[in-house]
């Protein structure tokens, strides 16, 4: 798997000589801009960040603020296209202004995905979604394609910009977390292998409730060059709906994957152990995921599942993948282990911003010192009460300590640390003091970060920093 060259990445020349907005300057805005404008297109870029704004105009990037432009559309250019950031609204809960006129004059919104599949219609594309797996999952398909020899590429919503990727020759695979926004705006997308992990809450104010939603994840299927593989979860109401229409339709061929239960034709992981019965003859075991550290709990199995299945897809032969995933490091900020100082475990799981992420954690640890809050997702954390009964005591950052403070009171002991800094310290001095077999200090917050951190990478990285300059007492006192 390459690294990615923000500025050498996928050149895209369907633009040239013709003028394209792009709204947002993030980092997979700045590289469409710079791939489009080095390819020789008329860029109109545009955030409402001041400081994005100085940067592409010191690479030569023309700041242009349509919006400034709503009662005057006629002086808007010819724009053939506008590329779109995924965190601008564009329909759900109001449509920016931009992108209200843009779809009045007939002006196609696309995000850079969308570019990257255009440049390069010619390789393979494994496409995955879900409300929570993503990323661990794509980047173990990655993983395991690199380790058995494929040309591979991974990017995508898990922080590396599609057009970042270095260009892949016909036989080549990329391999793509999609989130709902992005496929809500990749209309040409037609994965070879498409993978739906699972769908709970989330987003809805963004997609106008549950079922818009839903229907964005399914984008992911509407490819029209079938029949492809489509790997679907069927753990979850939502997702076993989409399997059955999928099979009703005729126009996949589909492998089911669960942790609950063992599919025919599907694969499974039921107790963590990996099973193959994709032939739907003899279920064959694959591997014991038990003894991957990488990929604790049953969150990950399911993960793991719907790797095992991409990569069958995609020709790998069985021993191969179990191989590979033996290998597999990881990702930083999802159920990192970041150290274990005199006996307590601290585990960076910053990733998790709402509380169905959070919950896969919790289920993996017991004697935890629990660090959480922040910016509060809807719905709060009333679902992890089931996990009280496994926390020493709960450290609380951010806005949501106080509202965290009173599901939890009566039940987990808490304390309003404030900020990660203070919470770490407490943590890690309660739990060295207490002395529990098997303590975890884990950062899992069930929030994003908005409020006190620039992401969830820069609360994760924080907490790395903030554990690698603790120092244990000497007394901690005696085990329990």
């Amino acid at each position: 798997m390459s690294p990615p060259n923000p500025r050498n990445g996928i050149p895209i020349y369907e633009y040239a000589g013709q003028d394209v907005a792009i709204m947002g300057l993030g980092k997979s805005g700045m590289t469409a801009a710079r791939a489009l404008s080095n390819t020789g297109t008329r860029v109109h870029a545009w955030d409402d960040n001041p400081a994005l704004r100085e940067a592409a105009k010191a690479e030569g990037i023309t700041v242009t603020n349509l919006a400034d432009l709503s009662d005057r559309r006629n002086e808007w250019p010819n724009m053939a296209a506008v590329i779109w950031s995924p965190g601008i609204p564009h329909t759900h809960p109001q449509a920016h202004p931009v992108a209200r006129i843009a779809r009045e004059k007939g002006i196609p919104l696309l995000c850079d995905v969308e570019l990257l599949v255009r440049a390069q219609r010619d390789c393979f594309f494994v496409g995955i979604t879900g409300t929570n797996g993503k990323s661990t999952t794509t980047a173990l398909i990655g993983h395991i394609l690199t380790k058995a020899g494929h040309p591979t590429r991974v990017g995508g919503n898990l922080g590396i910009p599609a057009l970042s990727l270095a260009p892949l020759p016909f036989y080549g695979t990329h391999v793509l977390e999609l989130s709902s926004y992005q496929l809500e705006l990749t209309p040409s997308l037609d994965c070879d292998v498409a993978v739906l992990l699972n769908i709970t809450p989330d987003h809805l104010n963004r997609h106008g409730g549950m079922e818009g939603y839903t229907l964005a994840k399914r984008h992911i299927f509407d490819g029209g060059c079938g029949p492809h593989w489509a790997v679907v979860g069927i753990d979850d109401d939502p997702t076993r709906k989409v399997f059955e229409d999928l099979k009703r339709l005729g126009r996949h061929r589909l492998i089911p994957i669960s942790t609950q239960s063992a599919p025919k034709r599907g694969v499974s992981a039921v107790d963590g152990m990996l099973v193959d019965n994709i032939d739907g003859r003899k279920p064959k075991e694959i591997l014991d995921l038990l003894e991957i550290e990488s990929l604790p709990g049953e969150h990950n199995w399911q993960n793991a599942a719907a790797a095992y299945a991409a990569c069958r897809a995609r020709g790998v032969a069985p021993g191969k993948i179990a191989e590979a995933m033996r290998t597999f490091p990881g990702l930083p900020h999802r159920q990192e282990l970041v150290a274990e100082i005199s006996g307590v475990r601290f585990i960076n799981d910053s990733k998790a911003t709402n509380a169905e992420a959070a919950d896969k954690a919790l289920c993996c640890y017991e004697n935890i010192y629990w660090i959480a809050g922040g910016q509060a997702k809807e719905g709060g954390i009333a679902s992890l009460e089931p996990h009280f009964e496994h926390m020493r005591h709960a450290f609380l950052i951010g806005e949501a300590a106080q509202s965290f403070e009173q599901v939890m009171r009566g039940k987990v002991t808490t304390h309003r640390a404030g900020d990660l800094t203070k919470a770490v310290k407490q943590a890690a001095d309660l739990a060295w003091r207490e002395g529990h077999e098997e303590a975890v200090v884990l950062l899992s917050p069930a929030c994003a970060s908005w409020d006190q951190f620039q992401s969830f990478e820069h609360r994760g990285d924080t907490f790395r920093d903030l554990v690698s300059k603790l120092h244990a007492p000497k007394d901690k006192g005696a085990r329990k």
